[in-house]
C-alpha cells in the first residue's frame, strides 16, 4: 500500500511540475519522502524544487544528503557542486565537481563547473586545463569558449582570446560581439597569426 501511495505521490509531483506549481510539488515530494525517506528520486526532486523556490541552503543540505546516499552518482555530485558554486563556496564546489569527474570523466558540464570554481579561486592555469577539456567535449557550446577567452585575457594572452572570438563568430556571433566588447579585443584571427580588424 505504501508503494502505491508513493507512486501516486510521484505522479502528483509530475503534474504539479507540468502545471508550474512548484510549491504544491514540494508538498507532494515531502509526502513521498514521509512514506519512503530514502527515495533517491524524491530527494533529488526536493533539492531541485528548493533551489527553484530560492531556498538554496536547504537545497544544498538535501543534495549533500543525496550524495551521501548515492556516492556513485556523477550527476548528483555535479548538482551538489553547482549549488555550492552558487553559494559562493568554490572549494566545496571544486571537490564536488572533481568527484563527479572521477565517476564520469566525459561529463562536460562538470568540467565547466570545475573551471568556474577554479576561476573563483584565481587558479587560472588549472581553470585553463578544465576549460580545454570542456570545449573538447562540447565544441559547440559557447559558454566554455567564452570563459576560456576570459581566462586568456586574465593571463595576459590577448592573441589566444582573439582566436576564440574569431572562432565564436562562426556559430555564436552575439556572444563573440559581447566578448569583443568586454575585452576590447577586436582582432580577426588569420592563418599566420592575429591581425587587427
Amino acid at each position: 500500500m505504501d508503494r502505491l501511495r508513493a507512486w501516486f505521490a510521484h505522479g502528483q509531483v509530475r503534474w504539479c511540475l507540468f502545471l508550474g506549481r512548484h510549491r504544491a510539488a514540494l508538498v507532494r515530494v515531502e509526502r513521498a519522502l514521509a512514506l519512503h525517506p530514502g527515495d533517491l528520486h524524491a530527494l533529488a526532486t526536493k533539492a531541485h524544487l528548493l533551489a527553484e523556490l530560492g531556498d538554496k541552503p536547504a537545497a544544498r543540505a538535501v543534495m549533500a544528503q543525496l550524495v551521501q546516499l548515492q556516492p556513485r552518482d556523477a550527476a548528483a555530485w555535479f548538482n551538489h557542486g553547482f549549488l555550492c558554486e552558487e553559494a559562493g563556496q568554490p572549494e566545496e564546489a571544486e571537490r564536488a565537481f572533481l568527484q563527479a569527474l572521477e565517476l564520469n570523466p566525459m561529463l562536460d558540464r562538470a568540467w565547466y563547473g570545475l573551471a568556474l570554481s577554479l576561476i573563483a579561486q584565481r587558479r587560472l592555469d588549472d581553470a585553463l586545463v578544465a576549460l580545454r577539456k570542456n570545449t573538447a567535449l562540447q565544441p559547440m557550446s559557447p559558454y566554455g569558449w567564452y570563459q576560456l577567452a576570459r581566462v586568456h585575457v586574465e593571463r595576459q594572452e590577448p592573441e589566444q582570446a582573439e582566436k576564440i572570438i574569431h572562432h565564436l563568430r562562426r556559430f555564436e556571433p552575439r556572444l563573440a560581439a559581447q566578448l569583443q566588447h568586454e575585452t576590447g579585443l577586436g582582432g580577426v584571427a588569420t592563418e599566420g597569426g592575429v591581425a587587427r580588424a
